[in-house]
């Protein structure tokens, strides 16, 4: 196969073939350019003609809008692109995710009108509050088998279809305990996260696979902070229809019809791989049938997935207990206005935007000279400086503006701790893939249900106080990032084995009677893409010193 820097230089060409294309009218993802590599295809089947290998194609002889590598994963990010496959992943699997928070988060700053309605208390509202987050916890591991087996689009699709009905009953809830259960069905679309990840994995060159997966979540995760002010908005405007009582209940029908708008656009128009829909790669031989029982073992026995499932526990599912208590904080703690309570508290969510995005350029950065060593460096640095924050913002309890720059750069540092930690996970097994990416997404849950049982439910602590014992919290949970080591790369203070190489260590996830059938195939391919994680000096376009294969 083609080295990374080949094919990457390939995809330039196809770029230059395109701007050669767009000058006349037509561009690359237009009929008469999809219309001409399909007859080049097949002129060339017919020994024609040669096809021209600078220019890469899909299953089906369509042509990439993006330059690839040797997996045909884009090299590069076209955020105002949403063409297939890579881009419009990308901008799906963000949506998918936004649209999950907005749901299970909706209640959340209705809840003064919600209370009042259904009477309920304090105790209620904050096992509520858990269950929206702990129903997820089994559905993310779940989510991690569905993509390995048929694929993220169908994860994604039937997972928001799925629990639409939950979201359209929150009109029809008439105590705690149909709230709760509401809640808690409606918490299970945030497994739409693993699908999320998965999918930019599997569509983004290593180079960048941390911008991206960061980026794509990191705009999913901006669903809890516009949620804060959306929903108030949506009731207001319900208002001019019923009483408030009747007019909270109206507002949920805005996040059902997003779910159903989005999960079908997916199901129609999304692709799950690079080359083609996951029966359709199957069917050419290029990628074996998943066992699904050998690959969740896989997993499970690596013991580096259960090192970043605990640390991601102390950065996502922080940032989930800080949407749940941030804004009930304010108000209480600094006797605020509960509508400037929810702006101010927004502040977290919306961080977001950009935030989770610089954890992953952080990590992309710091591998493009210590290769894997630094992006394990860079998560311990990030997720343990988050600790710190924490900490302070809980002593700084009796100043508001103290409370606010601290609590934003509290976030800051969540979120980029967020997208840090799935710039390693795509990295702990290939073959198993989506349970890794969906038992660290489970951890995340499970963080906030920790969390939230421990420090902010009941009486045991003042919620300052809580703040405080989880900023200590995170600082020694984030010590589980200093065990893991990878043979051919190394860890945090032990350089790499000698003599140990990425194909060695991916392929012995396979048994010798599965590689003569050829199931390990498309995992040597990403093994060789996997030497971008050595330190720069070790890759081996620089051992060799051949300069046509540099990007």
């Amino acid at each position: 196969h083609p080295g990374r820097g080949t094919r990457c230089a390939q995809g330039h060409a196809l770029e230059r073939h395109v701007k050669r294309g767009e000058e006349t009218g037509t561009g690359a993802m237009g009929k008469k350019d999809t219309q001409k590599a399909r007859h080049m295809h097949g002129m060339a089947q017919s020994g024609a003609m040669e096809i021209d290998e600078s220019i890469p194609t899909d299953l089906k002889g369509r042509p990439f809008d993006l330059p690839v590598d040797s997996e045909h994963k884009a090299c590069k990010i076209k955020l105002l692109s949403f063409a297939l496959p890579h881009m419009r992943a990308f901008h799906f699997g963000w949506m998918s995710f936004f649209c999950s928070f907005v749901s299970t988060f909706a209640a959340a700053p209705l809840i003064p009108v919600i209370r009042a309605d259904l009477n309920l208390t304090a105790s209620e509202l904050s096992n509520a509050g858990i269950a929206a987050v702990t129903g997820t916890i089994a559905c993310r591991i779940a989510m991690g088998a569905v993509c390995d087996v048929v694929g993220p689009r169908y994860g994604h699709s039937f997972l928001l279809l799925g629990i639409t009905p939950a979201v359209f009953g929150m009109a029809l809830a008439d105590g705690a305990i149909s709230f709760l259960l509401c809640r808690f069905f409606i918490g299970f679309g945030l497994a739409t996260f693993v699908a999320t990840q998965f999918w930019s994995s599997v569509m983004f060159n290593g180079k960048i696979v941390g911008t991206a997966n960061a980026t794509t979540a990191g705009w999913g995760n901006l669903g809890g902070g516009v949620t804060q002010f959306l929903m108030p908005g949506v009731y207001a405007g319900m208002l001019k229809y019923g009483p408030p009582f009747v007019a909270w209940r109206l507002s949920f029908f805005v996040p059902g019809a997003l779910h159903i708008v989005v999960g079908l656009s997916i199901l129609m128009f999304g692709r799950d791989l690079p080359d083609g829909q996951y029966g359709e790669v199957i069917k050419s031989g290029q990628m074996a049938k998943v066992n699904p029982l050998k690959v969740f073992l896989t997993g499970c026995l690596n013991y580096r997935m259960w090192c970043m499932v605990l640390s991601y526990g102390f950065c996502f599912g922080v940032e989930l207990t800080m949407l749940n208590i941030i804004a009930p904080y304010l108000f209480d703690q600094f006797s605020l206005r509960l509508d400037i309570a929810g702006i101010l508290a927004s502040c977290f969510g919306l961080m977001n935007l950009f935030a989770r995005s610089l954890g992953g350029l952080a990590s992309d950065i710091a591998a493009q000279k210590y290769g894997m060593r630094g992006r394990l460096w860079c998560l311990w640095i990030v997720q343990t400086l988050e600790g710190v924050l924490c900490v302070i913002m809980g002593r700084l309890y009796t100043s508001l503006p103290g409370t606010l720059v601290v609590m934003i750069l509290f976030s800051l540092f969540v979120q980029m701790a967020e997208g840090a930690s799935y710039a390693i996970t795509p990295y702990v097994s290939k073959r198993s893939l989506g349970i890794v990416s969906g038992f660290v997404g489970a951890g995340g849950n499970a963080g906030s249900t920790i969390t939230q049982a421990i420090f902010f439910k009941g009486s045991s602590f003042t919620t300052y106080d809580g703040i405080t014992y989880m900023g200590v919290m995170i600082i020694g949970v984030t010590l589980f990032v200093l065990p893991i080591y990878f043979p051919m790369w190394g860890g945090m203070f032990v350089g790499p084995r000698e003599g140990a190489t990425e194909e060695e260590y991916y392929l012995s996830d396979f048994s010798e009677e599965e590689k003569k059938a050829g199931m390990a195939n498309s995992v040597i391919k990403f093994a060789k893409e996997a030497a971008s994680e050595r330190a720069k000096a070790n890759r081996p376009e620089n051992l060799t010193a051949q300069p046509d294969s540099k990007v």
